[in-house]
């Protein structure tokens, strides 16, 4: 009997330093802008105008430029810029060339990756993200890791985004329908990430990067569905090593 395993990876701010990117882009594009203020804040103010947008898309609200552009006329506004559909995309296209330029790995990714291919007999690595998947493959590709990855599952072509079931039970279909018992994901959201995957029946891995604390509710689903917190990807090996003894 195979006792390889799937390990899923989720892509920004697991695999790639988004939240950093985030944050120079801003910077960078504000300073092209001639808008001034608190920076901190407004770095606070643009990755919020993401969360809320971002998920308008996912819910099918936005469509993907549409979130885009509310994203860019909100953010403006703020300066006292007024921005059309036409302005604000053109606002973000010139935002995300700082953005892409800062893209970058988080450090402890490429040496975990390596880890677990010497250390997991047989491990299949694959990505499962929410967006677009020519986007979240572009990337990879950027990042020189694309060739690592198996399969890169993405709502966008799926048409179901994280934490639903369906996305995960997609993933698994790529790799030769595997069995959720033999997988793994790892995320930096617990609800979305980590929560979602073990509800499908993988383990369920939360990257707490930042030390953040759940809420109640959160904190007792993960705790009954045996979901794992980790600080920084190092912490993974040996936990996968844990789940691969237990299904020998």
């Amino acid at each position: 009997m195979t006792t390889s395993l799937v390990v899923l990876f989720d892509l920004d701010d697991t695999i790639m330093a988004h939240r950093e990117a985030v944050e120079t882009g801003i910077l960078l594009h504000m300073r092209r802008r001639g808008y001034r203020g608190d920076i901190p804040a407004a770095q606070r103010r643009w990755y919020e105008l993401e969360e809320l947008h971002y998920h308008d898309y996912l819910a099918g609200r936005l469509s993907f430029e549409g979130q885009r552009r509310a994203r860019a006329s909100a953010f403006a506004e703020g300066y006292g810029e007024q921005l059309d559909a036409e302005e604000a995309s053109a606002w973000f296209a010139e935002y995300f060339e700082h953005y892409r330029a800062s893209w970058s790995m988080h450090a402890d990714a490429s040496s975990t990756l390596d880890r677990l291919a010497a250390t997991i007999p047989g491990v299949r690595l694959g990505i499962v993200t929410n967006g677009e998947l020519e986007y979240q493959r572009s990337k990879l590709a950027r990042l020189g890791v694309e060739e690592r990855f198996e399969h890169v599952v993405a709502s966008g072509s799926v048409g179901v985004a994280k934490p639903d079931a369906g996305i995960f039970e997609a993933a698994l279909a790529r790799f030769g329908n595997a069995s959720p018992a033999r997988a793994a994901y790892v995320g930096d959201r617990l609800r979305t990430d980590a929560i979602g995957a073990a509800r499908a029946g993988l383990l369920g891995v939360w990257l707490n990067r930042r030390g953040e604390r759940p809420d109640a509710d959160d904190a007792d689903e993960a705790r009954a569905l045996g979901v794992r917190e980790i600080g920084r990807l190092e912490e993974l090996a040996p936990i996968l090593g844990e789940r691969l003894r237990g299904i020998r």
